[in-house]
């Protein structure tokens, strides 16, 4: 078995923590866009859980968005489902809050606890995969692990 990179291994010890059996997996090339993602492992776009953050604009938290790989966000809606118009984090913001670069995100072990909005296309799903830390690295899941270990509310945010 291959040793993980620091950040990799920093979301595999979470895992080990919820205890569900979930494996990261580092590739060679790019998963970081969601059509990079699904080549590597073969997989839909749609199976991709992209984890987007957002700032609040009138508190500054942050708000973690996990949206199948085929959508596009509303943030009007995210910010009428959360109470507060939201706007696009900087890369600077997104390292601080979750303590992983943009492209790795994944939807666990941020730095700074953020309001959590599951998209509703994830949950017509049987697997998806998420990203663990790194550009290159994800893991699989169900919908219903993702709920569970994100605490996350499952709306509909998607833009039409």
């Amino acid at each position: 078995m291959t040793t993980l990179s620091p950040s990799a291994a920093r979301v595999q010890a979470l895992l080990d923590c919820i205890g569900l059996g979930h494996r990261v997996i580092e590739h060679e090339g790019s998963t970081r866009t969601s059509e990079d993602a699904a080549n590597s492992v073969g997989c839909e776009v749609a199976q991709i859980a992209k984890s987007l953050i957002f700032r609040t604009k009138e508190t500054g938290r942050p708000v973690l968005v996990v949206a199948s790989g085929a959508n596009r966000v509303d943030e009007k809606a995210v910010g009428r489902l959360i109470g507060e118009k939201i706007e696009r984090a900087d890369p600077e913001f997104v390292r601080e809050s979750t303590g992983f670069a943009i492209g790795g995100v994944p939807p666990i072990g941020h730095a700074v606890p953020p309001l959590v909005l599951i998209d509703d296309d994830l949950l017509r799903l049987e697997t998806i995969w998420a990203a663990a830390g790194t550009p290159n690295a994800v893991f699989r899941l169900t919908p219903a692990d993702l709920v569970s270990m994100t605490g996350g509310r499952v709306e509909t945010v998607r833009k039409a």
